[in-house]
């Protein structure tokens, strides 16, 4: 008995399709075709026994047999009959569908575009925990023997808890006394109560329901419950502003192509500042009006706290939240609220665009320039880019809004690809805040410069809230050895090991190795280790050397772990509780705090030297966003930046609020150069355990590909295999071939020509990134 992998695979979209679905569900049919959540491009055909076949539909999990061990399965379609014997269903394990024919065909063409298998397109759509596998279970018993069973993991599950309320007819009998008496008397005048609401109101209580229900008091139900993202009350009644005249007219845009029903994709370029989220809200308003629904991105879950208040108060319809924060069984409940239409208005980060929504009618990309929009592994989609999918398969407006979009789409809407909606002053009418430069050249060791110093004193003294802005984490960025110059390093990893002071660590930041500081040198064992390089514990320390009566907090990687982290540091600040907020770009990235009225930046120029052709982008985009947090209430806001390189464009740009002046100075270096908007992407990763396989691999691949690069205007540039910048990562040796093609059709064709007929070599992992964002 064998699984046959089926004959087909459709061909490479290079535009939104809409594919051939079968049935969703064929009683007759004894086969199924199935997708497996594996790093394998082929699906599988399964015999149905016949008990089975009323329950099987397009969209369900089934139980399969898959080599030696168990595996969920997804139903894709009824083939047509096999000559073959095929192994058979197991077990049939929903109800009702997981995913319509809609949505399959949206997996289908995510899968084909980014070269993923369709099986883990779809175990990324999905919420965590619903897959089931076998593994091996080995116990040793008394006689010292062992013993193998198979077990399955569990999968998600639906929460119960049980609800109280009166006897419909209270009998007469012996009267409840103390506590139970009290509970009674409560669950009369309230009706159905759950058990946990009872707990809070009376303490554990179990013993006095138990006897009421013996003696005919009370009833007790079972009911399903969702668990709840939202912890907090949500503020005062929030009612829409009245909109300036580029506001006005943007919507004016925007209701237009929604009332037309139609495909619509807007860049909504606005200023720090502008009220972008302003026209989201009216623009959502006004599609909910029209009996359809909202999809709200944002890249970051420190960004959903503030703007899920914002629309709760403004919004009475139902609202779920999706994003890497709540726990498996919160995603999974708020996952099954959107799929049984109890939601209008999605709003969560990069895997919400998986949301199953119903009759979206807009799409909002918040801070569309913002590289977390794309998975870095697994399936490596770009959620802002799926959004446009979506969108145009829907007939739904996208809105992609940004004080600083990306090259690429700011060029689109040049070529009138994309609406283009101006907010070009701020909505109060707030002047942008004054930005000044700090040249630190000659200044090495020290932390803040003077001027820093004293205008963070004086924004104190006036009771205004300060940011100080590091993108870099950590006491010290490496510890090296002044006897021997020896230098810290990740075992694991191409980079060195940040020390940690509050943990006293020295820790990677990519792979999480860490050891307990050294006192010594471990390598000459005499030489003191030296800390160079800053990280955002340091910044703090030093803030609360020079200024102890402050309240100062800490926004980065390390003090947001756990639950709640991002909210309550947000908290501190929104309600004053903070003077000066430390932090990485957390800090950068659309929040909304009136009462900071001075931004100090440090390191500004450091992103410039990455080997990234983003690199000058990323920074002029980091630094205009940070900036933009001053400012924005009642009081004018200034910006002080300390920078080595103050000369160079991004910076410049960046100083004087001019995007405009960027831009045609970044996409002149990107028409030379041949990279986006001139050009499409695609990145090879090879990574193993041995280098010389890994080198191997990748060099025969790269002949390959030069091989079948084509010709002609068509042809596929093919650049290495050289070493990945972060050569080694997490213990792998890492390298990579770098594609361009001014046709996207004749990229994608290379790496499917690739992927068909190049034998992978043993221990070597073959990555393919479409689109690529991050080039480390």
């Amino acid at each position: 008995m064998v699984c046959q992998p089926s004959s087909t695979i459709p061909s490479l979209p290079v535009s939104p399709v809409t594919a051939t679905i079968s049935p969703m569900s064929a009683p007759s049919s004894s086969i199924i075709e199935v997708a497996v959540p594996l790093q394998l491009s082929a699906t599988f055909h399964y015999a149905v026994p016949e008990k089975l076949r009323p329950c099987v539909q397009v969209g369900k999990r089934v139980l399969v047999p898959f080599g030696r061990r168990k595996l969920t399965g997804y139903v894709l379609g009824f083939p047509s009959s096999t000559e073959q014997e095929l192994k058979e269903v197991l077990e049939v394990l929903d109800e009702e569908p997981l995913f319509t024919p809609e949505e399959l065909t949206f997996y289908r063409w995510v899968g084909e575009y980014y070269h993923a298998p369709l099986g883990s397109v779809i175990r990324t759509a999905l919420p965590a925990g619903l897959t089931i596998q076998s593994r091996k279970r080995v116990t040793v018993v008394d006689d010292g023997s062992e013993v193998s069973e198979e077990v399955l993991s569990s999968g998600q599950k639906a929460r119960t808890e049980t609800f109280y309320r009166p006897a419909a007819c209270l009998e007469e009998g012996v009267a409840p006394r103390g506590k139970g008496r009290d509970i009674l008397e409560f669950l009369v005048g309230t009706g159905e109560v759950s058990s946990r609401d009872l707990r809070q109101r009376f303490g554990e209580c179990g013993q006095q329901l138990r006897r009421l229900r013996e003696l005919g008091l009370v009833e007790a139900v079972e009911r399903e419950v969702y668990r709840d993202p939202f912890r907090e009350e949500v503020a005062e009644r929030d009612v829409p502003r009245v909109p300036n005249e580029w506001q006005t007219a943007a919507l004016r845009e925007i209701f237009a192509a929604t009332d037309a029903g139609r495909f619509a994709p807007f860049l909504l370029h606005g200023v720090t500042g502008s009220g972008k989220t302003e026209v989201y809200l009216q623009a959502i308003a006004h599609a909910l009006e029209l009996g359809r629904n909202a999809l709200v991105l944002v890249p970051e879950i420190a960004l959903t706290p503030q703007l899920v208040r914002r629309f709760r108060s403004r919004f009475d319809c139902g609202i779920a939240v999706l994003h890497s924060g709540l726990s498996d069984g919160e995603r999974f409940d708020e996952w099954r609220r959107i799929r049984r239409g109890e939601v209008r208005i999605v709003i969560g980060a990069r895997s919400a665009i998986f949301a199953p929504l119903r009759d979206v009618g807009i799409l909002v990309v918040d801070e569309e320039h913002e590289g977390s929009y794309k998975q870095s592994e697994g399936v490596r989609y770009n959620a802002r880019d799926l959004a446009l999918v979506r969108g145009k398969n829907a007939h739904a407006v996208v809105l992609l809004g940004s004080a600083t979009p990306l090259v690429t789409t700011f060029n689109a809407s040049r070529e009138k690809k994309l609406g283009y909606l101006p907010l070009p002053e701020r909505a109060r009418g707030a002047p942008l805040p004054e930005v000044s430069v700090i040249d630190t050249r000659g200044q090495a060791g020290q932390v803040l410069a003077p001027s820093l110093e004293t205008a963070l004193a004086e924004n104190l003294a006036q009771g205004g809230q300060s940011i100080v802005f590091l993108n870099r984490r950590g006491f010290a960025t490496f510890l090296i050895c002044e006897g021997c110059g020896h230098v810290l390093r990740c075992p694991n990893c191409a980079v060195t090991l940040t020390y940690h002071q509050r943990a006293r660590q020295n820790r990677c930041h990519y792979c999480d190795y860490a050891i307990p500081a050294p006192s010594v040198c471990p390598a000459c064992d005499g030489g003191e280790l030296k800390l160079l390089g800053l990280g955002t514990e340091r910044v703090e320390e030093a803030l609360r050397e020079v200024f102890p009566e402050a309240r100062i907090a800490r926004m980065d990687r390390d003090t947001t772990t756990g639950k709640g982290g991002h909210a309550r540091i947000l908290k501190g600040i929104e309600e004053g509780k903070t003077d000066i907020l430390v932090g990485t770009q957390m800090i950068a990235k659309g929040h909304d705090f009136p009462g900071v009225t001075l931004v100090g930046v440090m390191a500004a120029d450091a992103l410039l030297n990455l080997p990234d052709f983003r690199s000058a982008e990323r920074a002029f985009q980091l630094l205009t966003q940070v900036a933009g947090r001053a400012g924005r209430g009642d009081a004018p806001g200034r910006v002080m930046v300390q920078a080595l390189e103050p000369e160079h464009y991004a910076l410049a740009c960046a100083l004087r609020h001019d995007y405009e002046g960027f831009y045609e100075q970044e996409v002149e270096f990107r028409h030379d150069a041949g990279y986006p908007p001139f050009a499409h992407l695609a990145v090879l990763i090879f990574s193993g355990n041995v280098r010389d396989k890994v080198d191997v691999a990748a060099g025969d691949a790269g002949q390959f590909l030069r091989r079948h690069a084509g010709k002609g205007k068509g042809r596929v540039e093919v650049l290495g295999p050289v070493a990945a910048p972060l050569a080694l990562l997490r213990g792998k040796h890492r390298r990579q071939i770098l594609l361009k093609s001014a046709s996207r059709s004749e990229l994608h064709r290379l790496v499917s020509c690739l992927e068909r007929n190049f034998s992978q070599a043993s221990g070597v992992r073959v990555q393919v990134d479409i689109d690529p964002v991050d080039m480390l």
